[in-house]
């Protein structure tokens, strides 16, 4: 069972206003923060996002193929998150709206301050 996820940043106070801005949309907000680390939790309270300076003290790099994944509760929060994250300096990945590879999914991909690559999507499955 996965129990949080962690990406790395090279600018923790630029990437706390991002993510508290971002993450603000679909419910979840920081719950701890540092000079080294900031967690965000859901509505349930459990810790499970993490922005985080390196451990080794090496500059933060994304991984190719590696994204990050969220739900939201419907298309207008995707669209939501995917203005909140341009709006905050990231960048786009893919605007929101259907993909072929799934014939109810609606989503949008953008990139954070640090290149790190963030999914959010909703199953439109019932609810057309």
């Amino acid at each position: 069972m996965l129990s949080g996820v962690c990406v790395g940043t090279n600018d923790i106070s630029a990437a706390g206003k991002f993510y508290d801005e971002v993450l603000a949309v679909i419910g979840m907000k920081c719950v701890f923060s540092d000079e080294h680390e900031r967690g965000y939790a859901g509505t349930d309270g459990r810790t499970t996002f993490f922005v985080v300076i390196p451990f080794n003290e090496k500059r933060a790099t994304f991984g190719n193929g590696t994204q990050v994944m969220f739900y939201a509760p419907d298309a207008e929060t995707v669209r939501a998150f995917h203005a909140a994250a341009l709006r905050c300096g990231g960048s786009d990945e893919g605007a929101p709206g259907p993909r072929s590879y799934h014939p109810d999914y609606y989503g949008a991909y953008v990139r954070d301050l640090d290149g790190n690559k963030l999914n959010v999507s909703v199953s439109l499955e019932g609810k057309a």
